[in-house]
């Protein structure tokens, strides 16, 4: 995500596409009556060729990549498992448990749990509250902040000399109040930085308002409408974790349901399971990290394709967890990876950019 640059290596591998060697041969995905519908390739009225190339050359040169499911018009099109991986298998989404949050704060909201995203975080912490680095700034902290990444607290993944990266805090017995004590680098709102602690707090809001751990929260009000019912919460920490602290381990499919999800406003099938203004507000442009914009923990990310900008909605996870929304063409693409710590996560952008876009946009 940082460095979308090394988009040019990665493309390398797009561009090396290898022949012959156990030619791909393309299957329609499989009806598992899990709330999918599935379509055939060939019925989409495209050139197929780019698409055949790139499996032929995942299946036949070493990556990382583990899933990649394309969904078109409400149907799951292409449907891939590598590198061992089965559609049943569910995946640390690392970092894409924040979208997922995201979308979780504006049901929230939409019960009536949440007032306005606009209120100080202070106003719904039970017993939690900053007690070293006092700072008046601190009052500001609003929950809009917590999903801009905009606090204004020393947090910041990306900077192994920020005091609240997410490493340093993973050692600690009590991460929340380690956040809080946190001292201020900025005013609230001025400036984002990328920092995993403020969605663990929005998620403990969540669960303190609801009344709920975030796993009975999400099981209720957004995978038990969506049919999701194969997932876990956990973390690769060793110590203890707080549910809020936990992160989503899903499958392909599932992840596809969320990306659907956005694509349709808030609607899964007929019942609306988020706000329709909630998931435009929420995956809009708000701030902006390291250049690129960024809405309510889901990133916007714009591909040009013969001259055209397309926007997508992205949540991102290290090792190339993705779930990329495409609104113009209807189409959501789904990708899981193992490509931890590794520039070679990035590879699902070439995938995009170079694949997919030009196989739906050719003759528009």
């Amino acid at each position: 995500m940082r460095n979308i640059v090394t988009l040019i290596i990665i493309a390398l591998f797009i561009n090396g596409f290898c022949y012959g060697q156990d030619s791909y041969i393309y299957s329609k995905p499989k009806d598992l009556e899990d709330g999918w519908k599935t379509g055939d390739l060939k019925s989409q009225s495209i050139d197929t060729t780019l698409i055949y190339k790139l499996f032929n050359q995942l299946k036949n040169k070493e990556n990382k990549i583990h899933s990649v499911l394309l969904v078109k018009n409400n149907q799951i099109i292409v449907e891939e498992y590598l590198n061992g991986q089965i559609s049943t298998q569910k995946h640390d989404l690392r970092s894409t448990t924040k979208s997922i949050t995201s979308i979780l704060m504006g049901i929230a909201i939409d019960k009536g749990f949440i007032e306005n995203i606009n209120d100080p975080i202070s106003k719904y912490l039970k017993n939690l509250y900053p007690t070293k680095n006092l700072d008046k700034r601190k009052k500001k902290i609003t929950i809009k902040h917590l999903l801009t990444m905009s606090t204004g607290l020393d947090c910041n993944d990306w900077d192994k000399k920020s005091k609240g990266q997410e490493d340093k805090i993973y050692k600690k017995n009590n991460w929340l109040q380690y956040f809080l004590n946190l001292p201020m680098v900025n005013e609230p709102g001025n400036v984002s930085n990328y920092c995993t602690m403020g969605q663990v707090l929005a998620t403990e809001i969540i669960s303190q308002t609801s009344d709920m751990t975030i796993d009975r929260f999400a099981e209720k009000y957004l995978f038990n409408p969506l049919y999701i019912n194969n997932v876990n919460w956990g973390h690769t920490s060793k110590k203890e974790i707080i549910p809020s602290g936990k992160r989503l381990y899903m499958t392909s499919r599932d992840m596809a349901k969320i990306g659907q999800l956005i694509l349709n406003n808030g609607k899964w099938n007929d019942e609306q399971v988020v706000s329709e203004k909630w998931i435009a507000e929420s995956t809009t442009q708000k701030t902006k990290i390291t250049g690129i914009d960024y809405g309510y923990l889901w990133w916007n990310i714009p591909f040009k394709v013969n001259e055209k900008i397309f926007v997508s909605k992205i949540a991102t996870g290290n090792g190339g967890q993705y779930i990329m929304v495409l609104p113009e063409l209807d189409m959501v693409a789904v990708f899981t990876g193992g490509a931890y710590n590794s520039q070679e996560d990035k590879l699902p952008f070439a995938i995009i950019m170079d694949i997919f876009l030009p196989t739906f946009t050719s003759g528009k």
